[in-house]
């Protein structure tokens, strides 16, 4: 009996061992990814998202919590991040913690759910260029229905998110009449079904849909991914590019090799490493570089000037290749182009002759007399002195001093052969003379 005991005790505890795992694997624990969606919205933050999406897919969370604090950015960018929220299978909660406007507006809207803490606000989401000002009817035409495609998505009422991007729409409810887009605070929201409700923190966020057990994993940028989108911003990139030329403009006009050319070459790889970490450039852009610098070293090398300008062109197609968007990374050289322009210019008027380098490029001495710089002998000492005319003076002749035939010019009126006149101005030599009372010759 105790045999039998033991056995069935043995078989209990190997069955246990057994089918635990598999209790503990159908327990799962429930997980939420909560990623941050702060500052301007552009390309850098693209990547920064896209890395914890594929990190939230492989562990198999539940649901990701968008926590949104924005003023907005640009439409590129966001039609991209868009796409991301789109394809997505897990569940996409938009907590909007304080803003979401503009572009920002535009991506809450591709969440399943919509909630807001007491404070927040959606909406203000005209569509700009990179100066501030407002865009032209063809961009705004696809802005209006990328927003509109939105809210239809969501199974929300496109008129509001259509009245946040155009004026004209008139809501004198929700403070949104003609001349003012629409910004819809929580509780607004609410009414035009704009968001599934208010909450006053993050946890009750969570104990509202279900997910108060659950592990929330939090998702921070890197170091590398916070440089890229600072780097990647509209505004950032002229300033960097500019400041690359700029400085490569005063090394090169500059004896050996220190701080303009260090600030310049740092400038322009800041900007490729951005870019390469943003995921907006490819090898190709780089491959492209290294071919430029290349040529433009072999200009020193190779008289003609031709590969220093192939070179140049490598260099700023590179450029253009690396910013995703070419039209905006276009102006932007071209922006960096003047600015490198007008400090040369500068340069040259202004420091041209303190700089080493820049005496071998551009003459910067004035051949001038007081500097001891003559096409021929300037004979002076021959003012005051008296001649006779060999020759009829028509203005020009011959004039005859001290044995010596001189070619001289009358000071405008004609003078006889024979005639006595006097040497009033030597220039190099030009001798001009005029007709003198006196006879002889003063020596």
């Amino acid at each position: 009996m105790n045999i039998l005991i033991r056995r069935l005790i043995l078989f209990v505890i190997l069955v246990t061992a057994v089918t635990l795992p598999f209790i503990e694997s159908n327990a799962k624990t429930t997980k939420v990814y909560q990623v941050p969606i702060e500052d301007a919205v552009e390309k850098g933050l693209y990547k920064f998202l896209q890395r914890s999406f594929s990190e939230a897919a492989a562990a198999d969370a539940d649901a990701i919590i968008l926590d949104i604090n924005t003023p907005g950015g640009f439409v590129d960018a966001a039609g991209q991040i868009a796409k991301l929220l789109d394809s997505s299978e897990m569940e996409i909660i938009a907590y909007i913690n304080d803003d979401a406007l503009s572009a920002g507006a535009f991506l809450a809207l591709h969440a399943d759910k919509i909630y807001m803490s007491p404070n927040g606000r959606i909406g203000a989401a005209a569509v700009i260029d990179s100066g501030g000002n407002a865009a032209d009817d063809k961009a705004e035409s696809a802005w209006h229905a990328a927003m509109t495609n939105a809210a239809k998505s969501s199974g929300r009422d496109p008129k509001y998110a259509l009245a946040m991007v155009d004026d004209s729409y008139d809501f004198p409810k929700y403070r949104a009449g003609v001349g003012k887009l629409l910004t819809l605070t929580a509780s607004e929201a609410i009414e035009v079904e704009y968001s599934e409700g208010t909450v006053s923190s993050f946890n009750e966020l969570l104990k509202v849909n279900g997910y108060e057990n659950a592990e929330v994993i939090s998702t921070q940028e890197t170091i590398s991914e916070s440089i890229a989108r600072f780097i990647t911003h509209p505004v950032v990139v002229p300033i960097l590019l500019s400041l690359a030329g700029l400085g490569l403009v005063v090394e090169l006009y500059s004896p050996g090799f220190g701080v303009p050319g260090t600030m310049g070459i740092v400038s322009l790889l800041l900007f490729f490493y951005g870019h390469l970490v943003a995921g907006l450039a490819g090898f190709e852009s780089i491959i492209l570089l290294v071919v430029g610098i290349g040529l433009i070293v072999a200009e020193f090398f190779i008289a003609g000037g031709i590969a220093g300008i192939l070179g140049a062109m490598a260099v700023i197609g590179s450029i253009i290749l690396a910013g995703g968007n070419p039209m905006n990374m276009a102006i932007s050289v071209l922006i960096a182009l003047v600015v490198a322009a007008i400090g040369t210019v500068i340069i040259i008027k202004f420091f041209g002759k303190k700089l080493h380098l820049l005496n071998k490029v551009v003459l910067m001495d004035a051949t001038d007399t007081e500097s001891g710089y003559v096409s021929n002998i300037n004979r002076t000492e021959l003012v005051g002195r008296i001649g006779k005319t060999s020759t009829p003076l028509r203005p020009a002749g011959t004039v005859e001093l001290d044995g010596e035939r001189i070619d001289v010019v009358s000071n405008g009126s004609y003078i006889d052969k024979g005639k006595s006149v006097i040497i009033i101005k030597v220039e190099g030599s030009r001798v001009v003379v005029r007709e003198s009372e006196e006879k002889g010759e003063n020596k």
